[in-house]
């Protein structure tokens, strides 16, 4: 499967995990709760009065109206706005998340099904070799003691290769958990899916990371809840009407009401809301800090593996078929005794075993990166 189909894959199968569309309601739902604050502050009162004095029916409807007269709905707007902006990276974030956990899942996968590759061709390759060093000894050319340590390098792989396979079931397993229609015969990720560079932690590629940016809105909404406590302390008049008839007459009254702040002037609630202005600005300064040291070391970790791992290719590319063949034949020529072939075989294995462990480091190392720059999003989504 090509990278961009990949991509497009992977992104419908995260986009649908029911992890995310939980945390997809989570959005829609504190979108609802931003709108509920960017609503009117007040609705009118109707009032109705009827009564009978005598021969006469009496009766008055009235409406008041307080006036928001310090405009405290535009601030709540405002804040509104800004909290929709938190809920969306938080939502890109739990997006974030799911991804950078599928992608673990998918490399521990591919090293354990590699690693069970190479142990089982080590272990047919030995299954092989018992059975000539049986022919070879009936035929005087090998002793006992070669027979015994063959038998017992089988015997030590036969153990590797269970653990290994167990390591990959258990890989398969979790993996199938997050990509219920993962198969076999998908494979793992396609080595043109990665990107080849990270970029460094700009200030400006900083603040669009969804920790950073989420905690930036929900500061800025602070700020607009601190001066609409400010605006709350402030009086706010109600203007009524009323019509009605009171014997016999009409009448037509206005009423203009004042509340007097004087027994409090809620210096306590701006008090409040500024400390949780000053709360919500520090949360933000301390999540864009430690995610600039996150993002660099993430960044510096995958450079210095793949470093690793180049050198490793160059330095066994070709070499690991050369060095099996080589290794038979001296064995066969009798140039090498059969501990030497036995311990060479097994240091060859331990050899790839390792360029596997290393690739997959330096890849675990790779998606750490994208998952602290934000960018695993990025090379994630679907075409459309």
């Amino acid at each position: 499967m090509l990278a961009d189909d990949w991509s497009d894959w992977l992104a419908i199968q995260i986009n649908q995990h029911p992890d995310v569309l939980a945390a997809k309601e989570r959005w829609h739902g504190s979108n609802a709760n931003a709108e509920a604050i960017s609503q009117p502050i007040y609705n009118p009162e109707l009032s109705l009065e009827a009564d009978r004095k005598g021969d006469e029916n009496n009766y008055a409807v009235g409406v008041e109206q307080t006036i928001d007269l310090w405009n405290r709905r535009a601030v709540n707007a405002n804040q509104a706005a800004h909290l929709k902006t938190a809920a969306m990276n938080m939502f890109k974030q739990e997006v974030l998340n799911k991804s950078e956990e599928v992608l673990t899942a998918l490399i521990e996968w591919q090293t354990a099904d590699q690693a069970a590759s190479i142990a089982q061709s080590q272990r047919q390759q030995l299954n092989s070799m018992l059975d000539l060093v049986d022919a070879r000894q009936k035929s005087g050319d090998l002793s006992a003691v070669d027979a015994e340590l063959t038998f017992l390098s089988l015997s030590q792989q036969i153990a590797q290769v269970a653990e290994i396979e167990s390591s990959l079931m258990r890989a398969e397993t979790r993996l199938l958990e997050l990509l219920p229609h993962w198969t076999r015969s998908k494979g793992g990720l396609p080595e043109t899916f990665w990107p080849s560079a990270i970029p460094a932690a700009s200030d400006e590629k900083l603040r669009q990371h969804p920790l950073v940016a989420s905690s930036e809105a929900i500061w800025h909404s602070m700020k607009e809840n601190t001066e609409s406590a400010r605006r709350a302390s402030k009086p706010d008049p109600t203007i009524g009407i009323n019509a009605g008839r009171d014997g016999g007459a009409n009448l037509v009254g206005l009423s203009v009401s004042v509340p007097l702040h004087v027994r409090n002037n809620f210096s306590a609630e701006n008090r409040a809301a500024k400390s949780m202005e000053l709360e919500a600005e520090a949360n933000w300064i301390a999540t864009f800090r430690k995610q600039r040291v996150d993002w660099q070391v993430a960044r510096g970790t995958w450079q210095r593996y793949q470093h690793h791992l180049n050198s490793w290719k160059a330095l066994s590319a070709d070499r690991a078929e050369n060095s099996e063949q080589l290794l038979k034949r001296q064995w066969q020529s009798g140039d090498i005794s059969t501990s030497d072939y036995l311990l060479a075989l097994n240091q060859r294995t331990e050899s790839l075993l390792a360029g596997i462990e290393l690739e997959k480091q330096a890849q675990l190392a790779l998606t750490q990166a994208l998952y602290q720059s934000g960018l695993l999003s990025t090379i994630i989504q679907p075409k459309n």
